[in-house]
Parts: C-alpha cells; structure tokens; sequence
C-alpha cells in the first residue's frame, strides 16, 4: 500500500512567522499561547497581534507576560494582548484558567515547555516534565474543548498547535513508568517521553474533535536558542553540542523557529487536516521506530503518531487528571 502524500507548503527552515502570515487578516480570531513570555512563545504571540489576532498570552510569570504585550502593542500597533496566570504543572491554575475563559476560543497554541535538569516531581508525584509538558497542555485543551468547537462554528473551524521536539526520537512513551517510579531517570529521556506524548495529543485530539471542527497538529520548530535550556546539565549541553556538530539540526533566529508553529495555525492546507507532524515547514516524513537520529534529523517517529498509542495515552491522561489533589 503507497504512502499518503505528505503535504507540503511553500516554506522552507528559513522562513520566518512574518513570511508565512504574509496576506492573512486574522481580525477576529481568538488565540491563546502558552509561554509566551519569551523566546519562540513571544514570537508566535508577535506574529499573531501584527496579523490583527485577539492574543491571550497564558504564562506562569504574569509580570514578564505584561513587559512582552506592552511590547507587542507598540511594536505592532496593535492592541495589547491579555496576559491570564497559567501553571500547567498546577491541576487548579489550568481550572481558573478555563473557568475564566469567556466566549469562544479559535487558536490554541500549546507552545509552552520545561527541562529540567535533574527530577522534579508535582505535589501529585508526577514528573515534572511529562505533567507540564503533557498533562497540563491536555488538561488545557480538554477544558477549552467547548470553546474551541464554538470557535469552529463561527469560523470554519478551530486549530490546536502542539508544540514536539526532535528530541522525541530518544523516547517513546513508558506507559510501565510513566513518572520514572522504577526506572533511574534521565532528564532526557524524560523530556523525549514529553514531546512524543504532544505528538500523540494531536493524533488522538483530531480524531475525536474533528467532527467538532476542531484538528490539531504537532510542530517541531527546530534548534533555538531560548531559556528552555537553562536547567540544561553539561551532559546535556554536550548532548546538543554533538547534535549540532552531527548536523542533527542547526540553529534557527527565535523568528524562524515560531515558523512552523504558524504554518499549522493558518495555512490552509491544515485547516481540515490534523494528526501530522511538522518539520521545517512541511508535514514531516515517517520513520521506523528504532532509526537513527543522525540520519533522520527531519522525520517523525512511528511511535509518535501510532493512533493505538495516542488512544491509550489520552485514556491514561484522563484517568491521571481524575485523582483526588493532595
């Protein structure tokens, strides 16, 4: 049986958000971006408010989140954007966060992530990097289902951004041990699991919201430099150090980075079409679970996109979320 065609767009790894939102009047759509206080969260919320969107930069430090919208309204002229407290590692903010949310939602951009450079663990127990990563970004996106599918009614339909990573080449999910009860940790390993779970969100996301009119899809926005490698170890700065050297990925300006994120927010080619991985711009290709990272530095691994998987990891997401808070 022949692969489906991947879809393709006209941008490259060199595009910026500017380019790709060049003729799009978005007056009128509403957007929600996670972590937009800084690096390519900021950008994405940029590009957004200068192409005439309603932004809701939903961030955990509300002070750094007001200094980047009063920057976006005179940079832009545009209005300001709102700023709202989100901690997707905290069950109860991601609550007043969606109880707070009025009208409807037409953009969710889940762009928010945390390293972490040895184990952290939420009040429930759970690793830090796979609860705010995933569990936060799926608490979220399951709390503003109602508003995204009026969204969609309204507009012709509704999109969710779920920002991946290279990185979840290195791991599948550990459905054995998902919180490295049982298992030393790597921090690498544990933010692999992560990104791999935002691929499987958008999978498993369209297949049950796309009659709603709702699709998502997941974006690796490529090598750029921003705080989330602050918490990096020097075994992780070797890491990337190597996979840079290797030509795993070269570094990309914050505003070629925000890129893909925009591609997936707007072109058409993705307005009806979710459960893909993109890459550079364009729906990434499929490799065997067990290829080289070396050799495939822009594709997506089966195990990222595999529906069985991302069935059960939402039927997991929604039985973790269910537990009694301490």
């Amino acid at each position: 049986m022949a692969e489906p065609q991947l879809i393709s767009t006209p941008f490259t790894a060199a595009s910026t958000a500017d380019d790709v939102l060049h003729g799009h009047d978005l007056t009128g759509v509403r957007a929600v971006v996670t972590g937009a206080s800084s690096g390519i969260g900021a950008e994405t919320a940029r590009a957004l408010t200068a192409a005439g969107a309603e932004v809701t930069l939903a961030v955990r430090n509300t002070v750094a989140g007001g200094t980047v919208a009063e920057a976006l309204a005179r940079s832009t002229g545009r209005p300001r954007p709102r700023v709202a407290a989100l901690d997707l590692a905290d069950r109860a903010a991601v609550a007043r966060f969606v109880g707070a949310w009025r009208g409807p939602l037409h953009l969710l951009i889940n762009n928010a992530g945390v390293v972490t450079g040895g184990l952290e663990r939420t009040r429930e127990g759970w690793e830090l990097q796979f609860a705010t990563n995933h569990l936060g970004h799926f608490a979220l996106a399951t709390g503003l289902h109602a508003a995204l599918a009026r969204g969609a009614s309204d507009r012709a339909g509704a999109r969710i951004v779920s920002v991946s990573s290279t990185a979840h080449m290195r791991s599948g999910v550990d459905f054995d041990d998902l919180h490295f009860r049982h298992r030393d940790y790597d921090p690498q390993i544990a933010y692999a699991r992560s990104k791999t779970a935002n691929s499987l969100f958008a999978v498993e996301a369209t297949r049950r919201w796309a009659p709603d009119g709702i699709v998502a899809n997941a974006v690796n926005p490529g090598g750029v430099a921003t705080g989330l490698q602050r918490n990096f170890t020097p075994a992780q700065r070797q890491s990337l150090d190597a996979a840079e050297a290797a030509g795993v990925f070269t570094y990309k300006t914050v505003q070629q980075g925000a890129a893909t994120s925009i591609v997936a927010a707007v072109h058409p080619a993705f307005a009806h079409s979710g459960g893909h991985y993109l890459d550079d711009a364009q729906e990434a290709y499929t490799v065997p679970d067990d290829a080289d990272l070396a050799q495939h530095p822009h594709g997506v691994k089966r195990w990222a996109l595999d529906p069985a998987l991302a069935q059960r990891l939402w039927t997991v997401s929604t039985e973790l979320l269910r537990t009694p808070t301490t």
